[in-house]
């Protein structure tokens, strides 16, 4: 066989070569945007000519600061086929971990959104190895800024040449930079090899989950973190269109963008579906979901209430997929084996709450606090260890942390998981959310996805608090749809819970607050939660 890279570069070349025609829909700034394959692979020539206009050097790390739009997909491209490597930022960083990750990772470049300018003017003196700064506008006109030097994203490219020989890389070479969504600490950086990329891109493929050339796929999930799940780079190898929402897009963006480019598949989080949900059924009549083969959810356990809401009020299937910035990031994905799709109700939709099954090319142990492999059982319960070809083997310039996070070569994903008979993986909790009373162990996850189970809970998150005699027990925070507040009671919700948990996982106190506080990527935060617990500040809304 041939010694022949698996690289990012093959997808671009794929792209240019079979798919030209095929179009890429953007929300920029001014309005909708549209181009297609063909030109996106000439602008990405332009911008790798450009990189080296700017002095960037293979191995160098080039940083993106930039929503979900066609020139953060150009960046995606061009910085990695050139040989530097792509450093995501999350935009939902806190000030002193935005400093850190940019000048940790020792960025040369900044690309950054027209609308973001003012997070970095206000860091630029901290940041110690940036050189130059790219603004990303479709104004003929830069932003007033105080970012020096600055360059304007079109203006840098549009007379650069319209092909560039992008070289042969080792499959090995690194080409995404991404960090952790820290809970303690600042985040850890993360490099993801051309090698991991192509080959995690190709297994999401694999299924009835996959998308093909005739899907419209939209990621919701954002490009600034975990390769938006490698969306854009699996998406562009089967040459399906790709819908970018761009700018802080709301539920109606969304909702508008489904109904008018007739999205068939997407992917976030679920809070984003619960928005999507909602604003739907606020707006009856408004919106056509026909076209929607498909949505996945990923990032935070996907409550079974929403599956059936999903599939009984808007006829659209969505399904849970798993993984972490560790592991590129997809790792599970649920969906119903041929012989179980005729499950009687709740049956079905509690097997599509699951987390999901391995995809292929990974292998995964479930081991107890001794080590020992748990029995596939669906009852026991032990921390998820993961091997495989898109699986980090080190943190970047971390070895402490890279000490604490593997045993034997396998990487510690933290969570708590049981796996049942046929092979479905449920996550019971990550290590440190779980909730241990009386010598026994309470599901967070499970309480919290049976109280968004009730009709007027809009979110619920599920938090340990000490206990005199049992060391921990259950707080539930719940936010209320704005109908039942005043209404619904305590007791009401306790009683909703009885015959579906144990009785001493009930919460021994629920507390309605205005909103549960999210993570940079939209995730409930429970780590405020608890520091509001113990500042005596979590207190009731209403």
């Amino acid at each position: 066989m041939m010694d022949y890279p698996l690289s990012i570069r093959s997808i671009l070349y794929r792209v240019k070569t079979i798919f030209p025609r095929k179009e890429i829909v953007s929300r920029d700034f001014s309005g909708i945007f549209r181009y297609n394959y063909g030109q996106m692979y000439r602008r990405t020539c332009q911008l790798a000519h450009a990189l080296r206009k700017l002095g960037i050097q293979q191995g160098d790390k080039v940083a993106s600061f930039a929503w979900n739009n066609h020139r953060h997909l150009e960046l995606y491209f061009a910085v990695p086929c050139y040989g530097a490597i792509l450093n995501t930022v999350n935009i939902r960083l806190f000030r002193d971990h935005l400093i850190h990750c940019i000048n940790f990772a020792e960025n040369k470049v900044m690309f950054i959104d027209e609308d973001l300018v003012p997070v970095i003017e206000d860091i630029q003196g901290e940041l110690k190895t940036v050189r130059a700064y790219v603004i990303m506008t479709d104004k003929t006109e830069l932003p007033p800024t105080t970012l020096f030097p600055v360059y304007s994203y079109e203006e840098l490219i549009k007379d650069e040449p319209e092909e560039y020989d992008f070289p042969y890389l080792d499959e090995w070479t690194p080409a995404i930079m991404a960090y952790t969504t820290a809970t303690t600490g600042f985040p850890k950086g993360v490099l993801y090899t051309h090698r991991g990329i192509y080959i995690h891109s190709l297994s999401i493929l694999v299924g009835e989950l996959g998308a093909n050339e005739r899907d419209v796929c939209m990621p919701i999930v954002p490009m600034f973190h975990v390769n938006a799940w490698c969306r854009p780079y699996a998406d562009a190898l089967v040459g399906a269109k790709q819908v970018l929402p761009g700018s802080r897009p709301t539920p109606k963006d969304f909702c508008e963008l489904i109904h008018n480019e007739r999205v068939t598949h997407s992917s976030g989080v679920p809070t984003i579906w619960m928005g999507i949900l909602n604003h739907v059924l606020e707006n009856p009549g408004k919106y056509d979901f026909s076209c929607v083969r498909c949505f996945i959810s990923g990032g935070a356990p996907l409550p079974a209430k929403l599956i059936e809401d999903y599939e009984k009020k808007l006829g659209v299937a969505l399904y849970q997929g798993y993984g972490q910035t560790e592991t590129t990031p997809v790792t599970l994905i649920c969906y119903p084996k041929s012989y179980l799709e005729d499950l009687p109700e709740p049956d079905k939709y509690i097997l599509r709450a699951k987390t999901g099954l391995l995809l292929p090319g990974l292998e995964m142990r479930v081991v107890n606090e001794k080590g020992e492999e748990v029995k596939h059982d669906g009852k026991e319960m032990g921390e998820l260890l993961l091997k495989g070809p898109w699986v980090i083997k080190e943190y970047y310039k971390d070895p402490e942390k890279t000490r604490e996070s593997f045993i034997d070569g396998w990487f510690r994903t933290g969570d708590i998981v049981t796996i049942d008979e046929e092979g479905y993986v449920q996550v019971v909790d990550r290590t440190k959310d779980l909730i241990k009373s009386g010598g026994e162990w309470i599901s967070s996850v499970d309480l919290e996805n049976h109280l968004m189970g009730h009709p007027a809970v809009a979110e619920a998150a599920v938090i340990a608090i000490p206990h005199e005699k049992w060391q921990e027990r259950p707080l539930a925070c719940v936010v209320l749809k704005p109908e039942a507040r005043g209404r619904v009671t305590r007791e009401e919700l306790k009683d909703f819970l009885r015959d579906k948990v144990a009785r001493w996982w009930l919460p021994d106190e629920i507390v309605f607050v205005e909103e549960i506080p999210k993570t940079s990527v939209g995730k409930f935060s429970k780590r405020v939660l608890r520091q509001l617990y113990q500042e005596g500040k979590l207190t009731d809304a209403y």
